[in-house]
């Protein structure tokens, strides 16, 4: 496992960011609870597909965006709770490449089954963050019933599933991405040499999950 990180700095920065993109959007015109400034509609994951596939930077910046203090304020504090764990065990470069594919992956879960709804926050990260999580403790022989990350999991899903405007197809696609890049991370590590091959892995299934937006949203006939 990478040596660890005396402080979970990245998950300051990318918390930091969020509400910074945040306030940046109360300044354009937004307000509190509401989606109306340039910044969100210019960087969300919406429908048509036409958008995506014309303006790629949304797979990405939607994941920093967020409407309503409610909305940043508990995936913020998710990102705080979780990333003060993982960050540390993964190292800094391994860290940033999990959060990044978790953005991609979230971010093809929901074009694929939500293609044409407004799609905005963390929440792929965090998701992408709690099946890394997941990795780790099984790595360490912890039972995730026991460390309570499997019941967290079923129940946000169980939420995304049986609450409006939540994105189902972003948190799967989060949670998917966040267990195969923290596998890659810490199993993976036992047979990928040198030591820096199972961060680059993780940044080509970034790469392969942005293309894979690409293409659902040039073939709209697919969903």
């Amino acid at each position: 496992m990478s040596s660890l990180a005396p402080r979970p700095i990245v998950t300051y920065v990318m918390i930091a960011m969020n509400v910074a993109v945040f306030v940046a959007g109360l300044a354009m015109g937004s307000g509190v609870g509401q989606n109306s400034s340039d910044l969100i509609q210019n960087g969300a994951l919406s429908g048509p597909h036409v958008e995506v596939l014309g303006e790629w930077w949304r797979v990405f910046t939607a994941g920093f965006l967020h409407v309503g203090i409610f909305h940043l304020g508990l995936n913020m504090f998710a990102l705080y709770v979780l990333g003060r764990v993982v960050e540390p065990a993964l190292g800094t470069v391994g860290y940033i490449a999990l959060y990044f594919c978790s953005i991609a992956a979230g971010s093809f879960g929901a074009l694929l089954l939500e293609p044409n709804h407004f799609t905005v926050g963390a929440s792929g990260a965090v998701f992408g963050l709690m099946g890394a999580m997941v990795m780790l403790q099984r790595r360490s022989g912890i039972s995730i019933w026991e460390s309570g990350i499997g019941a967290l999991i079923g129940l946000n899903l169980l939420i995304s599933l049986t609450v409006s405007h939540i994105s189902m197809g972003g948190h799967l696609g989060g949670l998917v991405g966040g267990l195969a890049a923290g596998w890659v991370l810490t199993d993976g590590r036992n047979f990928l040499r040198p030591k820096w091959i199972p961060e680059l892995v993780v940044i080509a299934m970034t790469g392969a999950w942005f293309l894979g937006c690409l293409y659902i949203a040039g073939h709209p006939d697919l969903v």
